[in-house]
């Protein structure tokens, strides 16, 4: 217990929260904002509590005033499996806790009145949180769904991809239909930069991946996945084509023909000890 206790010590609250408590102070809307931090704690503390128990890596778990985002020190080498886990373990905490509500309400203990309002905030984060936009939650299986099928490096484009197009469409409805919501002007403005930030770093991010596969763990592999590459391709190429839960054999064709597969750990030796970063892949058939 105490080892779940202490994930509270990793809670940062983002300054736009502190920024709404300054104006629901103002506007005597207090009580439910406090209603609102509840729901928020509980529910980074389900993605948290998760990724705890698959001894996940937790820097830090962050509240925004329209959600939140537990932070992990992992760089997408952890099964597919645990990494869904933890995804909705979330807005698994907003079912519970309305179902909970909903028969305190029925024995009394709460008004219909709070109750109808925990259950609009609950269902407005839930269905917002979905949304598939980097670094919701519903960006985040956008990202996994994308990583089953292609190499990290093209999954983390494409769900960037798609997030920019999705927050595009409500930037346009947004103008449309409710141009003076201050609210939705701050939360949208998070998300975009939100997606630019993650787009400046993607080259950080992969080498991050790259390097953690290179010194992590080695058994979080589902599956033997060959890459046949012809001899011409580079050393960064062939790594981008690395694909998250897959251990990859580098095929080489030299020739026509395909060599003696090298193991990708041969590879990424190669990238980062030898610093190989824009020879061609073949030249490491006359090295190992």
């Amino acid at each position: 217990m105490n080892k779940y206790v202490k994930l509270l010590r990793k809670i940062e609250i983002h300054p736009l929260l502190w920024l709404i408590v300054g104006v629901a102070v103002i506007t005597a809307h207090f009580r439910e904002l406090l209603m609102l931090f509840f729901i928020i704690l509980v529910h980074e503390m389900g993605h948290a509590a998760c990724a705890h128990f698959f001894s996940w890596r937790i820097k830090k778990i962050q509240l925004l005033p329209f959600g939140g985002v537990a932070e992990m020190d992992e760089h997408g080498n952890r099964p597919l499996r645990e990494e869904l886990l933890v995804i909705v373990a979330g807005p698994i905490q907003n079912i519970w806790m309305v179902a909970l509500a909903y028969f305190l309400t029925l024995g009394s203990v709460i008004s219909e009145k709070t109750f109808d309002l925990f259950l609009y905030h609950n269902v407005v984060l839930f269905f917002f949180n979905l949304l598939p936009i980097w670094p919701l939650d519903g960006g985040k299986l956008l990202y996994l769904f994308f990583s089953y099928r292609h190499s990290f490096f093209e999954a983390h484009k494409r769900m960037l991809f798609v997030s920019s197009i999705v927050a595009l469409i409500i930037l346009m409805g947004m103008v449309v239909y409710s141009p003076t919501n201050l609210n939705f002007w701050v939360i949208l403005s998070f998300l975009f930069f939100s997606i630019v930030m993650e787009w400046r770093k993607r080259h950080y991010v992969f080498m991050r991946f790259l390097l953690e596969r290179y010194y992590g763990k080695q058994d979080t592999f589902t599956k033997l996945k060959p890459l046949v590459v012809d001899e011409s391709e580079m050393v960064y190429t062939v790594l981008s084509m690395f694909q998250r839960g897959c251990k990859h054999p580098i095929v080489i064709q030299k020739d026509g023909e395909n060599q003696s597969p090298l193991d990708e750990n041969e590879l990424l030796h190669a990238y980062f000890n030898d610093k190989k970063i824009t020879q061609p892949v073949g030249e490491l058939l006359y090295l190992y």
